[in-house]
């Protein structure tokens, strides 16, 4: 392909894709005063709560604490540019953060250090997934995916967080060698090192714990998770200052001072041993960003009214994610909190995001010297709280008491994120609910009906005789796709093996998603009608269907006049009375009974 035709392909690629490059540009029109006093307000304290934030994800994640903080920034400024809609706030979260950890333990890498070098490779996986993802509209197969996936990941993410953190409360430290990659593994380590655990620590968590609760109480709108954490780390340093002075040692874990200088550029390496390391995670990582993001934009844009659009959302997830990979940031998706204190606010357009972002950069140069005066016990509350907060009873209620299969994917979501590393746990718990999706998609069992003695539609009783001659009407209900098109031809041929029975006609209106599987399923079921002198009529039959039948060659197998009848929406039942009419032609003008099957799922009184 040379150069000319390459722009060409490429241009036209682009022109028949709807992903917005630039949607910024539609927000800035007719952009006012009062818009700019909301988003200045809403950026101002999503920033508050961003910047904290980003320091315990990133202690979750067992990274450095400025990739937390720069993370938060670069997010939130990419989104700006990018973001179709006002209702997602971006930046590192408590799921992607968990899973980060997680997977990095199981593959062996412990050292902060260590796990910041694949950042920018990893990120940048993940970013050209969502934003290949975008392209190709994957964000709209999402709806297929249960929340209660989503419900049973994110209550194993809670409990992974709460006991990750316990280690920091007590003041305890794993030796060398020991790894905690599971819950349980982190559980018995945890309790194994408590005769260790630091009485100094454990008085600073408990009062952390009050404080945040108590401001939580009264003052419930106030920036708390900011205020408890300067308030907090300036009493453990005075309270050292003071037992120094009267001879006795307070040893606090304290976090590392970050330098901006070294904020910087770095491109990811091309190493294929670090890309085979990282495949795994990235697509997990990927994959999840899609469910928080989309779900909390939805949630958000259903409250006022408006539409989101998801592939929209994905390409500006997986634009920041790319950025966050090039400097020093960590995994960037919806947050559920920002984007609901950003919504709470008065943020009116993504310019929110854009104050956000910079005011957290700007913190960055500011307090960056600073964070060394926060004690670890301090944050690993917070972190705990965020957890805790994960925990939604309601949603596990009706995750587990709604149906059977719901409970099911919960369970077997939430203990899978207990005992297997949570990158792979989705992955199990993903596949679970889509394969209980395909069971119940194709179960099309019939039931027999015909009319009683009293002329009215009943089930047929299982061993009542047909009459001879008989029609049989077969109403489908329900996608004929691959998963259930063998069972619709087991059924149909159970049926069909009367040998009173002489014509079935199939009602198509309600059958939906014929696929190459289901038209081999019927071209047997022909077949076999064939052999045994039989006919088989289809009738109500929309134009999809008609054209799968006569691409595939079906019609023509057919090989019979008649044998389709389209469907006729302005009158409903004159497609079926046509079918009946050939059949009474067949027949030769005997008197036909007429019996009627249905899916078990629709109502039975529908009429033929």
């Amino acid at each position: 392909m040379n150069k000319t035709n390459f722009k060409h392909v490429a241009r036209r690629l682009i022109e028949h894709n709807q992903l917005d490059f630039l949607p910024l540009r539609h927000h800035l029109k007719g952009y006012s005063t009062a818009s700019l006093k909301g988003d200045f307000s809403a950026g101002l304290n999503v920033a508050l709560l961003a910047f904290p934030q980003g320091m315990a994800y990133a202690l979750i994640a067992g990274l450095p604490i400025q990739y937390g903080i720069y993370g938060s920034a670069i997010a939130a400024i990419v989104a700006t540019f990018f973001a179709g809609s006002r209702f997602i706030t971006l930046g590192p979260t408590n799921a992607t953060s968990v899973v980060l950890a997680s997977a990095f333990a199981a593959m062996g890498i412990m050292a902060a250090d260590e796990r910041a070098a694949y950042m920018p490779l990893l990120l940048v996986m993940v970013g050209l997934l969502l934003i290949v993802g975008a392209y190709l509209k994957v964000a709209n197969l999402i709806q297929y995916i249960s929340r209660t996936v989503v419900v049973g990941y994110i209550t194993a993410a809670a409990l992974l967080i709460i006991i990750g953190q316990l280690k920091n409360v007590f003041g305890i430290q794993f030796l060398p060698g020991e790894e905690a990659i599971t819950f349980f593994d982190k559980l018995y380590l945890t309790f194994k090192h408590i005769p260790e655990a630091r009485p100094e620590s454990i008085i600073l968590s408990l009062g952390t714990l009050g404080l945040f609760y108590l401001l939580n109480t009264r003052f419930s709108k106030l920036p708390n998770v900011a205020i408890t954490l300067v308030v907090m780390s300036g009493l453990a340093v005075a309270a050292t200052k003071i037992a120094a002075t009267q001879g006795y040692e307070l040893s606090f874990q304290w976090l590392s001072a970050i330098s901006v200088s070294e904020w910087k550029f770095t491109p990811p390496a091309l190493n294929f041993d670090m890309i085979s390391h990282v495949a795994n995670v990235s697509m997990a990582i990927a994959l999840l960003c899609v469910l928080e993001g989309t779900s909390i934009g939805k949630s958000l844009a259903a409250r006022s009214g408006e539409r989101l659009d998801a592939n929209q959302e994905m390409f500006s997830i997986g634009s920041a994610n790319t950025m966050c990979g090039l400097f020093s940031g960590m995994p960037a998706s919806g947050s559920l909190t920002r984007s609901q204190l950003s919504w709470d606010s008065g943020g009116q357009t993504p310019i929110a995001s854009l104050i956000n972002g910079l005011t957290v950069a700007a913190g960055a140069f500011v307090l960056g010297p600073l964070i060394k005066y926060v004690p670890q016990s301090v944050l690993a509350v917070l972190v705990i709280t965020i957890g805790l907060s994960l925990v939604n009873k309601r949603s596990i209620v009706l995750v587990t008491k709604s149906t059977r299969g719901d409970a099911i994917v919960f369970y077997a979501t939430l203990v899978s994120g207990l005992l297997v590393p949570l990158d792979t746990a989705i992955y199990f718990g993903v596949g679970l609910s889509i394969i209980l999706f395909l069971r119940k998609a194709a179960s099309p069992d019939l039931i027999e009906y015909g009319f009683n003695d009293e002329g009215q539609l009943a089930e047929l009783e299982e061993n009542k005789k047909r009459r001879n001659p008989e029609i049989s009407i077969i109403h489908v209900v329900g996608d004929l796709f691959f998963g259930a098109a063998e069972i619709f031809r087991d059924q149909m041929r159970r049926v069909c093996e009367d040998e009173n029975l002489k014509i079935v006609i199939v009602k198509m209106r309600n059958a939906r998603h014929l696929d190459a599987t289901a038209v081999m399923a019927i071209e047997e079921l022909l077949k076999f009608m064939k052999k045994h002198d039989r006919y088989l009529l289809f009738s109500e039959c929309k134009k999809e269907v008609i054209r799968v039948f006569k691409n595939s060659g079906l019609l023509e197998e057919m090989g019979r006049s008649d044998s389709v009848f389209p469907d006729t929406p302005q009158n409903p039942t004159r497609s079926t009375a046509n079918a009946l009419k050939r059949a009474m032609k067949i027949l030769d003008g005997q008197q036909a009974d007429i019996k009627i099957y249905v899916n078990p799922g629709t109502k039975k009184n529908e009429d033929a």
